[in-house]
């Protein structure tokens, strides 16, 4: 027992420069889009905790109410970091190509995300994640060009899965569609119809049906040098 207690303890030793090493990196991305983030969250704690003392005084419970309060800082600190450090990233990542596979990636559980399942000449793409909420296609880059491609995608799996629901989402700041910091967001707030079982349905379909990375024949030996795109249309 003595010595998991050690081992234990040495690997939160261990996990600790970690953590601290992760939050000082973000601290420093977001700082360089963010400047002021360091005062914001510094002003909010001083705030929180100010108020909370100053209740105690109030009420003739200093100490009780001050540790509630250094608590209560220390929460509202961690919130706003974690709101503006995410509102950094995404300005960071808006405009980059694979922007949306990335927060794909990072829906939550629940979700299956095939990125870069479409795309044509110009570099607009689609990416598919399923989730009990169906299936759901986020495009990126052009919106004329991202319809043709949308409505060929639903049209292939519409073959392979015709009882579940298909939702599309074109990433940008127009009309109709979804920032990239709200793709989330829209996704999570899509009703639930689906079991678990009809998910794993629908993924060991899709699957079979493959991919463009999949299906896309790759030559053997190196890579040749200025490889282009075949010209016709789009890739699928």
């Amino acid at each position: 027992m003595a010595r998991k207690a050690n081992s234990d303890s040495g690997a939160d030793a261990a996990a600790n420069p970690g953590r601290l090493k992760q939050i000082a990196l973000t601290y420093k991305m977001t700082r360089r889009t963010d400047p002021k983030v360091g005062l914001v969250v510094a002003g909010v704690g001083i705030v929180t905790f100010g108020v909370f003392l100053a209740i105690g005084f109030l009420l003739g419970y200093p100490v009780y109410l001050g540790i509630l309060g250094f608590l209560l800082a220390f929460l509202a600190m961690a919130i706003i970091f974690g709101r503006r450090a995410e509102r950094a990233a995404f300005g960071q990542m808006e405009g980059q190509p694979g922007a949306a596979a990335a927060v794909l990636q990072n829906v939550g559980r629940g979700w299956t995300t095939t990125p870069a399942v479409a795309m044509n000449r110009s570099q607009d793409v689609v990416h598919r994640a399923v989730g009990k909420a169906g299936i759901v296609l986020v495009g990126e880059g052009n919106p004329n060009r991202l319809k043709s491609l949308l409505a060929a995608e639903k049209k292939k799996m519409s073959r392979i899965v015709v009882d579940v629901p298909v939702h599309d989402i074109v990433v940008g700041d127009g009309e109709g569609q979804v920032p990239l910091k709200k793709v989330r967001t829209t996704m999570l707030k899509l009703p639930r119809v689906l079991s678990g079982p009809q998910v794993t349905a629908a993924n060991d379909r899709l699957r079979a049906m493959g991919d463009l990375m999949s299906n896309m024949p790759m030559p053997k030996g190196p890579m040749p040098k200025g490889m282009r795109m075949p010209r016709g249309g789009k890739m699928r």
